[in-house]
């Protein structure tokens, strides 16, 4: 009788709760100009965090990134210290990953199962490892050229993605862009965070692609919206985003002095300085207002008083705690359940006055409204106040036939599956941050290319690896179904 030895099963990795530190300027350095705040990782901490991952057999981080992104994967890759490999796996199933290691909001992280223990690994920071220590200058391939063209209206994320999709799928591809640089509402972005450096790193990678870029040409007025399916393209996407600001609405927003964010981080990214004052409000909660009250504190001098005023709560923040985080370590003051009332100043902004607010029940979007408290207003003295109070599409000059759907955050999307408009084979999409727009040009491609498919007589298949190997995308093993965080 042989006796047999029990099976011996490897055990996991020992969860290791405290993350490697991710190098970066001191408050005092970077609070005085647009300098990068956070730095890459050298090889050696990149091994040592990545080595910080379980490996989860679910991979709950592939699945709460809209992209579908296999971070498992690269991190895996890292570990093991193939930084070649890591660095093609992201780029396989990612356009814009030089500009995601920087501006993602990561919501891999958040769904990383070692926050349940202490801090997630630094996914998005060892993306930006394997693309800086791997072999990351690459080419995407384009499949066999499927006879159609597809315009994309718009070059932000969401139109970058889905050019890259359907070019790589074998559709030829024009882009139009009315602004004369390419990156859409990225192009507001600080420089402390992101360059136009990084955003034509990626678009490099598309050069062996049939995609070209017309900039500086708006559709709608320059290129009448009817000439595009007039002119032999077999499918329009419209990628517009939200592009304009929303006003204050308040007496005295016509003083000199009252700047609209998106201008003004504009402006900023294109080397223009704007004027403000020593003393700046920034109204709004969001990531745009953090953005706008950071920029603006590396403008001032270091005596400056920056505030931010939000109608709700400090947990009902919008914006990503991490940039309210470095806006407190750079000085920032918040004064919260505060709403403007007017802005007060004779030929130049004076002072800002705000009426406190308490939250009242939940409205339709789920959120607690705020309801203002009778006989509480004050004044902040203030030089300059700073409108963050949300965007919205600019829709002149495209036909009331497409039927847009205006999502609650402002851009428009088509309302039928796969973001298809009231024309037939007109798309419409968009997305909150810039892996959520991602994620929804990828998923109007796959419509598109159903719709062309069939006007073939052919069966659609999923994209081909875009890095010319022999597969196609498919999720990571172990995954069930994406988490929307």
């Amino acid at each position: 009788m042989v006796d047999l030895l029990p099976t011996v099963r490897p055990s996991p990795p020992k969860l290791a709760p405290v993350r490697l530190p991710i190098p970066e300027e001191t408050v005092e350095a970077r609070s005085r100009d647009f300098r990068e705040i956070l730095h890459g990782y050298s090889r050696e901490e990149a091994v040592l965090e990545a080595k910080r991952c379980v490996q989860c057999r679910r991979p709950w981080c592939v699945e709460a990134c809209p992209i579908t992104q296999d971070c498992r994967e690269y991190i895996r890759l890292i570990s093991a210290e193939d930084f070649d490999g890591a660095a093609r796996v992201t780029l396989r199933d990612n356009p814009l990953a030089t500009s995601l290691c920087k501006v993602c909001y990561h919501y891999c992280e958040d769904a990383c199962v070692v926050k349940r223990k202490g801090v997630p690994v630094a996914i998005r920071q060892l993306k930006r490892a394997a693309l800086e220590l791997g072999r990351s200058d690459l080419a995407y391939i384009p499949s066999k050229p499927k006879g159609q063209r597809v315009a994309v209206v718009g070059a932000g994320p969401a139109g970058l993605t889905a050019a890259w999709d359907l070019a790589v799928r074998g559709y030829g591809v024009t882009v139009y862009e009315q602004e004369t640089r390419f990156g859409g509402l990225m192009q507001t972005i600080p420089a402390y965070r992101l360059t136009d450096r990084e955003v034509e790193t990626d678009r490099a990678r598309f050069r062996d692609l049939d995609v070209t870029f017309v900039d500086g040409t708006r559709v709608g007025r320059e290129v009448p919206f009817e000439r595009l399916l007039g002119e032999g393209y077999a499918a329009v996407l419209l990628t517009l985003g939200t592009p304009l600001p929303h006003s204050l609405g308040i007496p005295g927003e016509e003083l000199p002095g009252v700047l609209p964010a998106l201008p003004f981080l504009r402006d900023l990214n294109a080397g223009r300085r704007p004027e403000i004052g020593p003393r700046v409000v920034v109204v709004g909660g969001g990531d745009v207002a953090m953005d706008s009250v950071r920029s603006a504190r590396r403008l001032v001098s270091p005596q400056g008083v920056l505030t931010v005023v939000y109608r709700r709560g400090r947990e009902e923040m919008p914006a990503d705690p991490e940039e309210v985080h470095g806006a407190e370590e750079e000085g920032i003051q918040f004064q919260f359940l505060r709403a403007p009332v007017r802005i007060v100043g004779r030929d130049h902004v004076e002072g800002l006055v705000v009426q406190a607010e308490q939250l009242g029940p939940p409205g339709l979007d789920g959120r607690r409204r705020p309801i203002p408290v009778e006989g509480s207003e004050s004044t902040i003295p203030c030089d300059t106040v700073i409108s963050a109070v949300g965007q919205r599409a600019d829709l002149a000059g495209l036909p009331s036939e497409l039927d847009l759907a205006i999502n609650a955050r402002g851009w428009p999307e088509g309302k039928a599956p796969g973001f298809a408009t009231g024309m037939p084979g007109v798309f419409a999409t968009g997305g909150r941050s810039v892996v959520y727009a991602m994620g929804s040009a990828i998923e109007a491609v796959e419509a598109i290319d159903r719709f062309l498919a069939a006007k073939r007589g052919e069966v659609p298949t999923p994209r081909p690896d875009a890095l010319g190997g022999s597969g196609t995308f498919h999720p990571p093993p172990g995954y069930t179904q994406p988490i929307r965080i």
